[in-house]
């Protein structure tokens, strides 16, 4: 070991011959130390894009070289629609507020779920193929290339020697041993050349890896807009100054999120009802002196005697009086009155 150690230096400072490998064995190691370069920086950002949180990464992976399961626990939108949830029931399904988180609480929940199937997806198809390449394949090479090294080495060390030799029967013995360790060499630089011409395999194994992460995420991207427009759907009953801020006056239209084009097609066919509809019928309300018949949306509790209780599915008559709050109008039911919160109210024609 000493003495490859020597030659080895040696070459490095030009001081001894290099037996040079061939130019299309030297162009498979290159190909194959950028294939694992590259493999290892995507399956490690991969792993991020998937499970964000490092602590939970890191204990998925003690898990696994425990060959034990890890703990399930709650994803992100899985325990924010629990909270959602929860805090729905809270505050009353009966309420707009209420019923309305309980909708997008579930809706996370079934986001969350969609991201296990995701995770869980990628992980057999996409991961484990990479991680496999890296910790079977390519260890096998390494190995390989490292043995053709020492056999260089050797082979070198042999050829210096028989330089130095002086007499015939020295020259003899170090011609034989020239011979050996050019046998030795070739063989083993034919063991590697046959495994890094597995490489090319290896690229098209995984480009179908590659595309089943593709149709992982195309599924789990379609999953996730699928429950969010059906989620449209449920929130597009509301009226439009329960979904714009509180300080914003019920006169002003609410602002839409743009869609992408390739999405434009689907969420036009919502059947919500238009939210500048609903605003023009109010504006149209507070500037005449006239009253209009609405359904009130969800059951309210009176805060105080100058409020109108109300029950969800009523008809009442609701009109404006001049320098009333812009969230309220007065209701009327037979010979009770009082003010009305104009989110629980859907005016009708």
């Amino acid at each position: 070991k000493m003495t490859l150690y020597f030659i080895f230096t040696e070459e490095k400072l030009g001081q001894a011959e290099k037996t040079e490998l061939d130019a299309h064995l030297e162009n498979l190691l290159s190909k194959a130390e950028c294939t694992k370069l590259w493999t290892e920086k995507i399956m490690k950002q991969t792993e991020v894009l998937l499970q964000p949180n490092p602590n939970a990464r890191i204990e998925e992976f003690v898990y696994e070289k425990l060959d034990r399961k890890a703990p399930s626990r709650m994803n992100n939108p899985e325990l924010l629609g629990q909270y959602m949830i929860d805090a729905g029931n809270e505050f009353g399904p009966g309420t707009a507020y209420g019923n309305a988180l309980i909708k997008c609480g579930e809706t996370q929940k079934r986001i969350g779920t969609a991201d296990r199937e995701l995770i869980q997806t990628s992980a057999i198809n996409f991961l484990t193929p990479l991680r496999n390449f890296i910790e079977g394949d390519y260890k096998t090479i390494a190995k390989e290339r490292k043995l053709l090294q020492n056999k260089r080495l050797d082979l070198d060390a042999a050829k210096t020697r028989l330089k130095k030799a002086k007499v015939a029967e020295a020259r003899a013995a170090s011609e034989q041993e020239v011979r050996i360790t050019q046998s030795e060499f070739d063989r083993q630089a034919e063991i590697t050349r046959l495994l890094l011409e597995g490489i090319s395999s290896t690229h098209a194994h995984h480009l179908r890896c590659l595309n089943d992460f593709v149709e992982a995420q195309m599924t789990y991207y379609a999953q996730c807009y699928q429950y969010m427009l059906d989620l449209q759907k449920q929130l597009g009953s509301f009226p439009s100054t329960f979904l714009s801020n509180n300080n914003q006056s019920s006169s002003t239209p609410v602002q839409s999120v743009s869609t992408p084009s390739v999405l434009a097609s689907a969420s036009a066919s919502l059947p919500s009802v238009s939210n500048s509809i609903v605003t023009s019928g109010i504006s149209e309300l507070r500037s005449s002196s006239g009253s209009r018949k609405a359904r009130v949306l969800y059951d309210y509790d009176a805060a105080n005697s100058s409020e109108l209780s109300l029950l969800a599915d009523e008809v009442i008559t609701v009109y404006s009086i001049p320098g009333m709050d812009s969230d309220w109008l007065m209701g009327e039911r037979g010979n009770q009155k009082g003010k009305v919160p104009i989110t629980y109210l859907e005016l009708l024609n």
